[in-house]
């Protein structure tokens, strides 16, 4: 590795143990990687809460919030003292909702020890967001930045969607960027692997969210880690549209970019996308391979009455919930299924002055924040048949929680919330 004066200086400790703690992590991830150098980064997305019961034990043994910094972010035994931090950092989502831990399972000691750990990293200047959706509540950077982000949703929107540049990384990795300013310069960070690998060929429209979520699943599957080139797309798509396609790309498969020819920024053109080379293969996504891949993602619901219904995987955006206010205003959730949609804090507070919170609680629904069912591991009480309109969610809940799921687009999940029974017309 070949570090600057200024990080050579921080790997000796010139500006701290921590500084020092995280260029050493920096510096072997780095060597890990192959990587020849670091590059500077101003934009982190990160994960240092303490919800779990282990973490609770850990801080009241060894040192408090800075022993749980040092060990988990920093992969240090030794206990140092965190100083603020670098560079811009917002926090992805926690293991349950501060504000609705009751409806979540969660006693008061965890939240009690929560807020003492807010109040820690808030202190050294991370933005208490708490979302999965960083660039839906301000951290939104620009193309070509070089970023560290965590989250696979919020990755592949970052690379794909804005240009910015970030690789998938760790609770290790984020934690030592926010205080060097820096991340090993490798993969998604250089030019040449930005570049598609396979040809997507759409021959199906592809109009709703739900649909965007399907292709993003099929392409997953098949693709794994590369990088799609989609072609054949008519309508320009919506965040949600592009936020679904991703998370559900990223979670059956491991993909971190994709362009779509004449939308992303870096695919003006075929030519563009693919930088002057042949793909590797050529896909086509028709009808058939449609009905296939909803099969495949509800190949766990068996029984149609549904207990559950979960919306919000990736957290659900201002539009969402105005579409959501719409379907929903003036029914009534049935009294054997529960309804909780999932949005980031400050967007709920918007909810609450448009009036959105008062329509969705007045139909029997329930918004919530900072988390969702599959990081919280938290669902009502007695579920087992779950209905979402997120592959993404549809895809982890069945092995995470052991329920039945149903995926379909977000009329349909109304209609199953209000009649108690799924009916799915998803074609």
């Amino acid at each position: 590795m070949k570090l600057s004066s200024q990080e050579q200086a921080m790997f000796d400790g010139a500006q701290g143990p921590a500084v020092q703690k995280a260029m050493d992590l920096l510096v072997r991830y780095g060597r890990a990687l192959g990587a020849e150098r670091l590059v500077e980064t101003n934009n982190v997305v990160a994960s240092v809460s303490a919800t779990t019961p282990f973490m609770r034990d850990f801080a009241r043994q060894n040192g408090g919030m800075d022993a749980v910094f040092s060990q988990f972010s920093l992969d240090s035994d030794e206990v140092v003292k965190i100083p603020k931090i670098k560079a811009f950092t917002t926090h992805t989502q926690l293991g349950f909702d501060p504000e609705q831990a009751p409806r979540m399972g969660v006693d008061e000691e965890a939240v009690h020890f929560f807020r003492k750990g807010e109040a820690f990293t808030t202190g050294l200047g991370i933005q208490a967001t708490n979302t999965c959706t960083p660039y839906q509540v301000g951290n939104i950077p620009t193309r070509g930045e070089h970023c560290a982000w965590m989250e696979s949703s919020a990755v592949v929107y970052c690379n794909s969607v804005l240009g910015a540049r970030t690789n998938t990384e760790g609770r290790e990795s984020v934690g030592a960027a926010m205080l060097t300013g820096r991340i090993p310069y490798w993969g998604y960070h250089l030019d040449e692997n930005r570049l598609g690998t396979h040809l997507i060929e759409v021959a199906t429209p592809i109009e709703s969210t739900a649909d965007w979520g399907l292709l993003g699943y099929w392409i997953g599957d098949k693709l794994q880690e590369k990088v799609p080139v989609v072609t054949g797309i008519g309508k320009t798509p919506n965040l949600a549209r592009l936020k679904h396609f991703g998370a559900s790309a990223s979670s059956s498969g491991g993909v971190e970019m994709y362009h779509i020819v004449g939308i992303t920024p870096e695919a003006m053109t075929l030519e563009q996308a693919l930088g002057q080379r042949k793909p590797t293969e050529v896909l086509r996504f028709d009808a058939r391979e449609k009905q296939v891949i909803l099969d495949k993602l509800n190949s766990t619901g068996k029984d149609t009455k549904v207990d559950y219904v979960m919306l919000g995987c990736p957290h659900y955006s201002m539009e969402q919930l105005w579409e959501l206010t719409q379907l929903i205003e003036g029914r009534k959730v049935h009294p054997d299924c529960e309804l909780w949609i999932f949005t980031p804090r400050s967007t709920k507070a918007l909810c609450d002055q448009n009036g959105f919170t008062h329509i969705i609680e007045a139909a029997g629904g329930h918004i919530l924040s900072d988390s969702c069912s599959a990081m919280s591991r938290a669902m009502p009480k007695g579920t087992r048949v779950v209905a979402m309109d997120s592959a993404k969610q549809t895809h982890y809940l069945p092995a995470i929680l052991g329920v039945q799921a149903w995926f379909g687009s977000t009329a349909d999940c109304v209609e199953a919330a209000c009649t108690g029974r799924w009916q799915g017309g998803l074609t």
